[in-house]
């Protein structure tokens, strides 16, 4: 409202005393929703006094202003106002606000009827002072979105009963932006609760559900008992995900990234991605592809292909999963990132993920929580995501809802981020595609999450073999008697007289003579075009393949200065000024290098060459232990500045990103990510090597085995900060031992970098070997400024990473009486013992890669002792951990014939280290002395 309309209008009677009441609810009224009064009152309750950004509640400050405004208009009138509005009019409002609040909790959600809401007073006339007796008076309808300004009560009653508490309950008003709330309002309250769509489109519906249904029934008389967690009871989830797939196309998405669990997931197989059905017949039969691998159970598959639609192929693929429910979500977030990130989106706009959940899993597992946290970050963001929650109802057996969450809805972690909630009854498919029309739009306008709850039910047991009414006998009793949503919704379109009864019929019949033929159902399917990148370089790679890793001193020389080169008006910390200033001699040859600048250096030289890198962990900008200082912060105004990123003009990019406060979330986005692009580095680095702990789920669903199942290659590494430096059971150990507990089938490589050379190598090597499996690094906490592991740029231009690295002191071989093989930091404690001993008998060899064991190398290593029969091994971990137990047979396998092997190190023990520094020390002063002493 321009500055004087707004001035004509507080000079008319509407703040005079005798309207004080009326402005008063209105005012209560804004508060609870600014959206509901009229722009002018909202523009006049804007400008009151807040307290600290928000008005005050406490009303105090607010009646005070009404007072005086109702004063001086009395002075200027010079007697009292007019009569006072209608204060009913206000209540009007509030019953309208009420509606939009908590209409849902009065919605007809549930097919089965069994789901009874509380009845919520807010949503009778009676709460809000008005009653039936006011139907015929005609009331301002507010910012209902009606297309009229005044309508009779019993009309606006009815409306409101006929928008929010049909088939849809619409939760949108937790959200905070007033724009997004009334793009809300408009959108449901236009069409006022009845969506209109063409026979066309009803048809089209109808056929999908046909479908649904059908392939379940096909499935139970083919294969009776047979696992396939079937979708009856939710077939309306064909249509839907129909429904946003065409539609995002039609507004520009070239990718669809799905993830879902088990049920109904056979169901979208065949009938949206177009998988044969010939095909899952043979999986049902036990046939499969004579492929590499253990393969995988068919409701864990996944499935690519190509989507007609109106806008142009969509390509689409289901994301392969495992039986831990919801860890799939963050994995389809990083493949869409990932896709964003190649096809130049920034916004989400070409790329849509649609992640499929239950509702006992949504609400109980927290990766929900986690990957909700992440969709607004920097790192993580992917322009918001379609969220369906195929709600049956049950969990299992458990269906007791105080027994599977504390919330109302299984869908109220979504008001975290402010998602718009919206449930849908399954048996109203009309409803359930408005629904979805609306869901992706808000996502595309907004670039935010969006939650649809399809309230449906389970018609057999958690699986087929299972017995249901052993536990839900109500529940039951009702799915037996309950026609499916195909025969409803043809009875429906009947009665109206859009199809017969013979047709549908006759949809049934064809669609059943398809699956007899065995061949693609799904109209919009196309032949698989290239939309990913080019795997093929990567696929039945050994490990030991060539690669090209040269690179010229005087290129190293000049990318390290580069690399270590800030500018003058970026002012850094003191500490790290002088990080910098010790890697600029180091660039130029007059220091050794120490590990950050060994590391930046392998940065600089893939970003040079064009390679993308992305690198993310809790504090990996600076490094935990203030070792990288990839990301500098300035001083005086906290801007940032990425040396790595100004290398050259053609260079590929670099991300460093501090993550979120998550592990499971953050690294099965990064597994996500480097699914989908093998042509970057992908990166995850522990804040402290243990945490990995909370990555589990992935790590053993995931990243060790994802190849062996479903042929998925993955070049995700791992950086995990790892060594025993007495700061207790915590922070010591990154675990080495699951990780090799794991180690089977060359799945990936297990690595222990003692020097700067060596991880400069690695890095590399990772990148430029045409090979894409992880790479698990225990990564060092104090080598990173130990004054003996450094190293010559000599070391970094000549060569590749060795797996196994010799002894380096001048002995003399043919004396050496005792080999002891090591890994990690404790190879720097036995050489400053041995040194400070002069000790000449004992040689020391380390094992740089653990997996796949370096038979060869260590072999070579071993030439010149062949004569010895004293080997040990040596390590800081507990007898248990570390490397003793899972790879003592490489160490056995290695030694000459006759030699003995035998352990030194702590003692087994539940914890992974002593919490006491002193007995710390003790242990790791005898644990070197059991190496060295040749007894």
């Amino acid at each position: 409202m321009q500055d004087g309309v707004m001035q004509a209008w507080l000079e008319s009677s509407h703040l005079a005393g005798g309207n004080m009441a009326y402005v008063e609810e209105l005012f209560e009224v804004y508060l609870d929703d600014p959206t509901a009064v009229s722009d002018a009152w909202r523009q006049f309750f804007d400008q009151l006094p807040r307290d600290n950004g928000v008005v005050d509640t406490k009303h105090s400050v607010v009646r005070e202003q009404f007072r005086e405004a109702a004063k001086n208009k009395l002075k200027q009138a010079g007697s009292s106002s007019a009569a006072a509005p209608d204060l009913k009019q206000v209540k009007v409002l509030q019953l309208i606000n009420a509606y939009r609040f908590r209409g849902h909790q009065h919605a007809n959600l549930d097919p089965l009827e069994l789901w009874k809401q509380p009845q919520v007073p807010d949503l009778t006339l009676q709460y809000h002072d008005l009653s039936k007796d006011d139907y015929d008076t005609e009331f301002n309808v507010g910012s209902l979105a009606v297309g009229k300004e005044t309508m009779k009560l019993g009309e606006i009653h009815n409306l409101l009963e006929q928008i929010y508490c049909g088939p849809i309950g619409a939760e949108y008003m937790h959200i905070v932006s007033t724009e997004e709330k009334r793009w809300i309002q408009q959108r449901l309250e236009g069409v006022l609760g009845q969506p209109q769509f063409s026979k066309e489109k009803q048809l089209k519906v109808l056929k999908e559900l046909v479908a649904a249904d059908g392939l379940e029934k096909y499935l139970g008389s083919k294969f009776p008992g047979a696992k396939r967690f079937s979708l009856e009871g939710g077939d309306s989830l064909i249509p839907m995900l129909k429904e946003l797939i065409t539609r995002a196309g039609e507004q520009g998405s070239k990718e669809v990234v799905i993830g879902m669990a088990h049920r109904g997931r056979l169901n979208v197989l065949v009938n949206v991605l177009g998988k044969k059905p010939a095909d899952l017949f043979d999986e049902f039969a036990g046939k499969h592809a004579n492929l590499k691998g253990s393969g995988d159970v068919k409701y864990h598959m996944g499935f690519s292909s190509d989507f007609a639609t109106p806008g142009g192929d969509v390509h689409l693929a289901l994301a392969f999963n495992p039986s831990h429910l919801e860890i799939v979500n963050p994995v389809v977030m990083g493949s869409v990132r990932a896709r964003m990130d190649r096809l130049g989106d920034s916004t989400g706009s070409k790329v849509l993920p649609i992640t499929i959940h239950g509702d006992s899993a949504i609400a109980g597992q927290g990766i929900v929580q986690e990957t909700f946290n992440m969709s607004q970050t920097r790192a993580f963001q992917v322009g918001g995501s379609i969220r369906i929650v195929v709600n049956n109802q049950v969990g299992f057996t458990t269906s007791k809802r105080e027994d599977t969450r504390s919330t109302q809805y299984c869908t109220d972690i979504a008001k975290m981020v402010q998602a718009p909630i919206f449930h849908v009854n399954a048996d109203d498919p009309e409803a359930v595609v408005f629904v979805t029309q609306l869901a992706l739009d808000f996502r595309n306008t907004f670039k935010r999450d969006v939650m649809i709850d399809l309230v449906c039910y389970r018609r057999h047991g958690h699986n087929e073999a299972d017995e249901p009414s052993a536990t839900q006998p109500l529940m039951y009793s009702k799915v037996k008697k309950h026609p499916v949503a195909r025969e409803l919704y043809a009875e429906r379109l009947a009665n109206k007289g859009v199809v017969s009864s013979e047709q549908a019929k006759d949809f049934v019949s064809a669609y059943r003579d398809m699956l007899d033929k065995g061949e693609i159902v799904v109209e919009e399917f196309r032949e698989m075009k290239s939309h990913s990148s080019d795997w093929s370089p990567y696929i039945d790679q050994e490990w030991d393949v060539e690669y090209d890793a040269k690179i010229s001193k005087e290129r190293l020389q000049e990318l390290g200065k580069k690399a270590a080169t800030v500018p003058a008006e970026h002012k850094l910390h003191s500490r790290v000024a002088k990080v910098y200033e010790e890697r600029l001699k180091m660039a130029a040859g007059e220091k050794p290098a120490d590990w950050g600048f060994a590391e930046t250096l392998a940065y600089a030289t893939l970003v040079d060459d064009g390679v993308h890198i992305r690198l993310t962990g809790q504090d990996s900008g600076r490094g935990t232990f203030f070792h990288r200082h990839a990301v500098l912060h300035n001083q005086k105004d906290a801007s940032t500045y990425m040396p790595l990123n100004n290398i050259s003009d053609n260079q590929g990019p670099i991300e460093i990103y501090d993550s979120v406060l998550s592990e499971a979330a953050v690294v099965a986005f990064e597994y996500g990510y480097a699914t989908a692009e093998p042509k970057s580095l992908v990166m995850w680095e522990a804040q402290f090597g243990d945490f990995a702990n909370g990555a589990q789920v992935v790590i053993d669903q995931f990243l060790s085995s994802g190849e062996q199942k479903w042929g998925r290659l993955c070049g995700l590494t791992l950086l995990l900060p790892h060594g025993y430096e007495g700061q207790g059971p915590e922070h010591s150990s990154a675990r080495l031992e699951r990780f090799l507990q794991l180690s089977a089938d060359h799945n990936w490589s297990v690595c222990v970098p003692t020097t700067p050379a060596q991880v400069f190598h690695m890095i590399r090597r990772q990148q430029l070997r045409p090979v894409r499996r992880p790479l698990i690094v225990m990564t060092p906490k104090s080598l990173l400024r130990h004054p003996l592991a450094v190293s010559e740029l000599d070391e970094m231009t000549t060569g590749v990473f060795q797996n196994a690295i010799g002894e380096i002191d001048n002995l003399n071989a043919k004396k050496v009486k005792r080999v002891v093989f090591c890994s990690g930091k404790v190879y720097y404690d036995l050489l400053q013992a041995r040194r400070e001993r002069e000790q000449e008998d004992v040689a020391i060899v380390r094992i740089e890669q653990l997996y796949p064991f370096p038979a060869e190398e260590v072999a070579e290593i071993l030439k010149d002792y062949q004569h010895v029969k004293d080997f040990v091994w040596c390590q800081e971990e507990p007898q248990n951990q570390g490397a003793w137990y899972n790879s003592q047979h490489n160490f056995w396998a290695a030694i000459p014939k006759g030699a003995n092997l035998t352990y030194a190190g702590r003692a087994a023990s539940a914890a992974p280290a002593v919490g006491y520094l002193s007995e710390h020390n003790k242990q790791q002063k005898q644990l070197v002395d059991d190496a060295l002493t040749i007894k």
